[in-house]
């Protein structure tokens, strides 16, 4: 098989004369599946379920890896390229060989991701069947993906798919699988997977990132508590990233966050007070640069300008927040050293949901205040999740070890 190389994101083929070489090997035509993918991503209305389906599929969403495919000069191949750039809100970085800071870190399994997947095995992603699904899926189990992952990846495939068969690109949908057979639903009654995190143990992340660091500037440590703040409302990680400086309002004399969830769907969700300060300690430092804009330029710049910002001032991946967590859990010291290595974003939704259910909140108002469609979703984060200790009999069985043996025993 001929060296595949992997070049923003999308596959390339080195070598001159190669006749497998274009900009997608093996492909029969690249731009008319750039250009499908584009519409498919299209149709979801908010812009960062867009930039995750495409990464989720292999594609690139960061403009320095989009220029890369934009170096490749055939017309119909920049067409889609552009229209894909568009959909996803991406301004390529301009090709002046001026200084650019390195990409984030890329995840453990990107180079399993579809798209890349199919590349690196020479599989034309147009004509593969079940069989390489299921292949694709054998080899995210071995490196260690969770099953939440696959079925999410598994997902994502599929929905593409769908579009593709529709529009006459693809024969079929290849990802159409029993996702029960796959082992990738969880029997009814099983406990999630996902850490239940404490009390003390969400205040002991706070507290770390609002704790001056090496190399940390104010900003990046009121950055750093803004974000943990933010994910203790029961925010997903797409919506932190999707949020714009527009949308933090005060609503019926409270500050509160206007945002999109899931199929576009929108919803207020209100600040509590250590959120507040966080947040709004964040804002505070950038008021130098805001400052050297007059009134009538913020707001027109509010609309578009995240509500959290990387220290070049773009918006924040959702790689880059997970990865956030997880240093500053590792940093975290004893209080947090249980849990550092299972640190993820979905456990601190998690810990939103069982701590308003365990205080007495009705299920009703939790279920609107994470954005979950159904009720009966937001039933299962609590009843699934580790119990309180208190609500167990355990103690009660260790007080009875510990008793005093009577005379008889």
């Amino acid at each position: 098989m001929s060296d595949v190389v992997l070049v923003g994101g999308a596959p390339e083929l080195r070598g001159e004369g190669d006749a497998g070489g274009g900009p997608w090997p093996g492909v029969a035509d690249p731009a008319a599946l750039v250009g499908e993918i584009a519409e498919w991503l299209a149709a979801y209305g908010n812009s960062a379920t867009r930039r995750t389906y495409a990464e989720g599929v292999g594609l690139p969403v960061s403009p320095n890896d989009v220029r890369e495919w934009l170096d490749i000069a055939e017309p119909a191949w920049t067409r889609a390229v552009i229209r894909y750039s568009a959909v996803l809100q991406i301004n390529p970085a301009p090709a002046t060989g001026e200084h650019r800071p390195p990409p984030a870190p890329r995840g453990r399994l990107r180079h399993l991701h579809w798209f890349r997947w199919c590349a690196g095995l020479g599989i034309d992603p147009l004509t593969a069947g079940s069989t390489q699904v299921k292949a694709w899926l054998a080899q995210l189990d071995a490196a260690g993906a969770a099953v939440a992952t696959r079925d999410r990846m598994l997902a994502t495939v599929k929905a593409l798919y769908t579009h593709l068969a529709d529009v006459g690109l693809a024969e079929g949908n290849p990802a159409a699988l029993d996702r029960r057979r796959l082992g990738l639903v969880a029997p009814r009654g099983n406990a999630t997977s996902t850490v239940t995190l404490t009390i003390g143990q969400v205040r002991a992340l706070y507290d770390v990132a609002r704790a001056p660091r090496r190399g940390a500037s104010e900003v990046d440590t009121a950055r750093a508590g803004a974000v943990v703040a933010l994910f203790t409302l029961g925010l997903r990680v797409s919506e932190i990233c999707g949020l714009d400086r527009a949308d933090l309002h005060v609503n019926r004399g409270r500050r509160a966050l206007r945002v999109e969830g899931k199929g576009g769907k929108t919803r207020i969700v209100y600040l509590h007070s250590l959120a507040e300060t966080a947040l709004m300690g964040y804002l505070r430092t950038q008021e130098s640069r805001s400052k050297e804009l007059t009134r009538a330029d913020r707001r027109a710049t509010a609309h578009t300008t995240p509500l959290l910002t990387t220290r070049t001032g773009n918006r924040y991946q959702r790689q880059a927040l997970w990865q956030l967590l997880r240093r500053l859990a590792e940093s975290g010291g004893d209080a947090l050293l249980d849990v550092a290595d299972a640190m993820h974003p979905h456990a601190l939704r998690h810990f939103y949901v069982t701590t308003a259910v365990e205080a007495g909140a009705e299920l009703g108002n939790v279920q609107a205040d994470v954005g979950h469609s159904s009720i009966d979703t937001t039933s299962q984060v609590y009843n699934h999740a580790a119990r309180d200790p208190s609500r167990s009999a355990a103690d009660l069985v260790g007080q009875a070890l510990d008793a005093p043996v009577r005379d008889g025993w």
